[in-house]
């Protein structure tokens, strides 16, 4: 049963909870791997960039179909699945480095598979959360979790940095076994993260629909996931911007690491005030907020001087994020009916992160073609405009509270 206490005393939330974070410290440190070697291997960022758009793509193909078929199916099995095949994928690099066979051809494979797991697990966890914590719970939920990503990329990309230098393989062993850990709390927990109910025969496409229906009728909803889209079009590219600004002020490995650890710092201060913050602005006061932030922050990549700037940059940034992420989240996730939670949101995700594939690789092709200001100018507006859409937006202005 759903606690309505201290989600510390929510014995399977807690288990939940701490296989993700284990699992996420893995994923950050095999995603900074990720662009460092391949740049290594070719120097190319616009291969850098690809990959990256290799692992977005999936949610472009796979995000509506997958959400109608967690629905259908137990949530709790498709999430071990998930994990078991991503640690598998994981672990075929450092194999594949150990017997000297590692091509790039490899590492763009691995990227697609590990995000098209990433897609069904992701929709998996967020339609489960709401059956795990009780309504009352779900905003420290998502707070807790906002605040395990900001330790995971205080944690992860330093970390990712130094086993890099020691040795390439190491990252991505590392992700394998965070994998596995997931594996082994789902195992244990005891809720059942969807209700009991019939399962209708009927054809899948329909089901999509019913997800597309619900959300294109709720205006506030489907603006939410468009202005997500836009800010996840730009932010996709981030990691490659400050990756390719610190190489050019000869960073190394390990520092770019600690250069994401602002990142993360700034992402557990936003964390720890997101519940707060929620309670004491509207909707649209903390959306619109946390939307200038993210605009007014870009254009400070430009005249940075040094990584510790940088850092300091990326740290302001972050804070906004989790405060952003709480608050829609927890609205949507309040009022999308149960037996919906999967298809809505696998919409909701499609159009939030549907453009990464194409954020990531045009981050790369303009970085190479045009050079890294023109390409943070370039962002820097479009940020600014997403920014001023949300401002004007009376839908997103009037949000009544949930009650």
């Amino acid at each position: 049963p759903k606690k309505r206490g201290s989600l510390w005393g929510n014995r399977d939330y807690m288990l939940l909870w701490s296989g993700q974070v284990i699992s996420s410290i893995g994923t950050q440190v095999s995603q900074l791997a990720f662009p460092l070697l391949i740049l290594a291997l070719t120097r190319s960022p616009a291969q850098a960039g690809f990959a990256g758009a290799l692992r977005a793509l999936p949610y472009i193909i796979f995000s509506l179909p997958a959400g109608a078929l967690i629905d259908r199916w137990d949530r709790k099995r498709v999430m071990i699945i998930c994990d078991i095949g991503r640690a598998l994928s994981m672990a075929s690099i450092p194999f594949a480095l150990a017997i000297g066979q590692l091509t790039v051809l490899q590492l763009f494979i691995v990227s697609t598979i590990e995000g098209t797991l990433f897609v069904f697990f992701n929709i998996a966890e967020a339609a489960c959360l709401p059956r795990v914590v009780s309504r009352e719970q779900l905003p420290a939920a998502t707070a807790q979790n906002m605040a395990t990503d900001g330790i995971n990329n205080l944690i992860g990309p330093p970390l990712g940095g130094i086993l890099f230098s020691l040795g390439s393989v190491l990252p991505f062993l590392a992700d394998a076994i965070s994998y596995t850990v997931s594996v082994i709390s789902l195992f244990f927990i005891k809720t059942n993260f969807q209700e009991k109910r019939v399962v209708a025969q009927r054809k899948l496409w329909h089901e999509i629909g019913e997800g597309l229906h619900w959300l294109w009728h709720h205006p506030l909803i489907r603006f939410m996931a468009l202005l997500t889209g836009g800010n996840n079009l730009i932010n996709s590219g981030y990691v490659l911007i400050v990756i390719v600004l610190a190489q050019g002020m000869h960073a190394s490995a390990f520092i770019i690491g600690l250069i994401f650890a602002f990142g993360g710092i700034g992402g557990i201060l936003g964390a720890l005030v997101a519940t707060a913050i929620q309670r004491r602005l509207s909707f649209g006061q903390a959306i619109i907020g946390t939307s200038w932030i993210f605009a007014l922050g870009m254009p400070f990549y430009i005249i940075a001087p040094n990584p510790l700037v940088l850092g300091i940059i990326t740290a302001a940034v972050f804070i906004a994020g989790p405060v952003y992420n709480v608050v829609q989240f927890s609205y949507r996730s309040a009022i999308i009916p149960d037996e919906l939670q999967g298809r809505v949101n696998s919409v909701f995700r499609l159009i939030a992160f549907g453009g990464q594939p194409l954020g990531l690789a045009l981050t790369g092709l303009l970085i190479q073609y045009i050079g890294i200001i023109p390409t943070i100018v370039i962002d820097s507006i479009v940020m600014i405009l997403l920014a001023l859409a949300a401002t004007v937006n009376k839908h997103v202005r009037e949000a009544k509270p949930l009650t």
